[in-house]
């Protein structure tokens, strides 16, 4: 069903994700209808499907943004603290940013340089008062490790398997918190 969401602009897509039930938050609608994936995503941005970034990374499916977002609710309020590992685009890194507002803070954290640097020259194209305003930062690491400068975080997203338990990313992570 989720492949069935797409459409031919952010609204309809948006739109779509509300009428498949992927997405039903007040906060995650207005997040995802704030952050246009064509600012992130160069080639059918609409599509509800992982497209091409570069380097061998993909953008997540929308449906699967959506998904993340509903599980990190109650975890993106005003003022709260984010981390998302393997940020790539900086797509997702903006939804949060946008449910945390100018008070709160979401650290994207890239392993491929390339994409870290891309996703901060998008961001700040679009949304540089978020940038500026360090409701955003985009760093270059080894996700696995976290970024424990800016620990502890209320919710960490994990765009990425791990062979391993992760204890030094729930190590950062407040309690309660929740990681997805």
């Amino acid at each position: 069903m989720a492949w069935m969401c797409s459409g031919k602009t952010n609204d309809e897509l948006v739109d779509n994700l509300v009428k498949a039930r992927i997405i039903s938050s007040s906060q995650v609608i207005s997040a995802m209808r704030a952050v246009d994936r064509a600012h992130f995503s160069r080639q059918y941005p609409y599509e509800d499907s992982p497209q091409g970034i570069g380097y061998g990374a993909t953008i997540s499916a929308p449906h699967m943004h959506g998904y993340a977002l509903e599980g990190l609710v109650q975890y993106l309020k005003p003022g709260m603290r984010a981390l998302d590992v393997g940020s790539g685009s900086g797509y997702l890194t903006a939804c949060m940013a946008a449910m945390v507002g100018d008070n709160g803070l979401v650290v994207g954290i890239e392993h491929i340089p390339e994409l870290a640097d891309q996703s901060l020259v998008d961001l700040r194209a679009h949304y540089p008062e978020w940038v500026d305003g360090k409701r955003i930062e985009i760093v270059t690491g080894d996700g696995r490790k976290g970024y424990g400068d800016k620990a502890p975080y209320d919710c960490i997203h994990v765009g990425a398997a791990a062979p391993s338990k992760p204890t030094e990313l729930l190590a950062q992570l407040k309690s309660p918190g929740r990681m997805f």
